[in-house]
């Protein structure tokens, strides 16, 4: 919304300019005597012409750069002694868009035709010595804009570096801030659960051995103890990805796929609809998705066989995950971190995820993730 409305009053800005220019041109044409004749019409028209050409000076210097030049020579060629005053605009905005040698070029075809341009006319018979001084003047007033747009672009590309460098400075920042968290949660709780993950395993391996019954709390620090061991290197892995390392994404799932497979669970992979780029937030999205349904399905579901199933719908990408595990309607897991960050991703993308317990056992996974293929 903001773009819009500021490239609506840059764009109004540029049309007020090219009136007042063209207004001023065709004063000053009028100002004149002129019989009326069809080559004055035609002086009239492009002075008209080249003062309005400059609304579009923006989005196509170049072409306005020839345009106003050629509306100059040809009113003075038709006995108007107005200025270029057009072309000086146009000169400013070419170079300001950093077409240097396009302008040097046009400006030195239009210091050489523009006095012949008067001298075919009759304009400026009175010596040679008038002359001199109105092509110097001329030469001096193109330098002059010239010079003006070449500062104002050197002036903006100083404050897209600076820009530029404050984004890096604050990438840089934050990256050492997540690097120093990294290493704080390191030295300060791994070694702590490490204690507790591998007390808990002695206790319940000397229980069994004694053939006592483990304590059903002691099971529960023991399983806690496994799971905050392995969230906390998970954590640690997203805290020191430092983006250096090329994102995973959907041509990685069969990967997954086939890494599942490794550890005995017989999973399939199905793609079906027409393949078509989609936006890499997409694509990593769905690569996490999968990564985490299949982790999850080989530590909690007891299952034997598991699908993925990639849908490329027109305007969506949709992803479906299912298990054979022992999960019911009536034993809902209760929802952890991994699910959690799914579902977070999904919503920041404007998508939609399901996962529950299928009705005839097992889990499913299953999310839709809008693609904007206009991007």
């Amino acid at each position: 919304m903001g773009t819009e409305r500021s490239g609506f009053r840059d764009g109004a800005v540029d049309w007020a300019i090219a009136a007042c220019v063209a207004t001023a041109l065709l004063v000053t044409g009028l100002s004149g005597r002129h019989s009326g004749t069809s080559l004055d019409l035609l002086g009239y028209a492009l002075l008209a012409a080249g003062g309005l050409a400059l609304a579009v000076r923006r989005r196509a210097p170049v072409p306005v750069l020839a345009v106003t030049g050629l509306c100059a020579v040809g009113y003075q060629a038709a006995g108007f002694d107005v200025p270029a005053v057009a072309y000086l605009f146009a000169v400013y905005a070419a170079v300001r868009a950093g077409h240097r040698t396009v302008t040097v070029a046009t400006s030195v075809i239009m210091l050489a035709a523009l006095p012949v341009a008067a001298l075919a006319s009759g304009l400026h018979d009175t010596g040679e010595a008038f002359a001199q001084a109105r092509g110097a003047l001329e030469l001096a007033w193109l330098i002059a804009a010239g010079a003006a747009g070449e500062a104002l672009r050197q002036a903006e590309r100083r404050a897209e570096e600076a820009e530029r460098t404050r984004e890096e400075t604050a990438r840089r920042r934050a990256d050492e801030e997540r690097l120093h968290i990294a290493r704080e949660l390191h030295d300060s709780l791994t070694h702590q659960i490490s204690i507790i993950k591998v007390q808990s395993e002695v206790a319940v391996h000397l229980a069994r051995r004694r053939g006592e019954q483990v304590p059903e709390a002691l099971l529960a620090i023991q399983e806690a103890g496994r799971e905050a061991t392995r969230e906390l290197r998970a954590t640690l892995q997203a805290l020191r990805d430092d983006d250096t390392t090329p994102p995973r994404g959907l041509d990685h799932v069969r990967e997954l796929v086939e890494k599942a497979r490794t550890i005995g669970l017989e999973t399939t992979l199905t793609i079906e609809g027409q393949r078509h780029d989609v936006p890499a937030a997409v694509s990593r999205t769905v690569y996490r998705i999968v990564q985490e349904s299949l982790t999850n399905v080989a530590r909690h579901a007891a299952a034997a066989t598991a699908s993925v199933r990639i849908d490329y719908r027109p305007d969506a990408l949709a992803i479906r995950i299912d298990d054979d595990g022992r999960a019911t309607p009536e034993t809902a897991p209760v929802p952890g971190v991994g699910l959690l960050g799914m579902r977070e991703r999904v919503t920041a993308l404007g998508g939609r995820l399901r996962a529950e317990p299928r009705s005839g056992g097992g889990f499913t996974v299953q999310a839709e993730l809008p693609v904007d293929r206009a991007s």
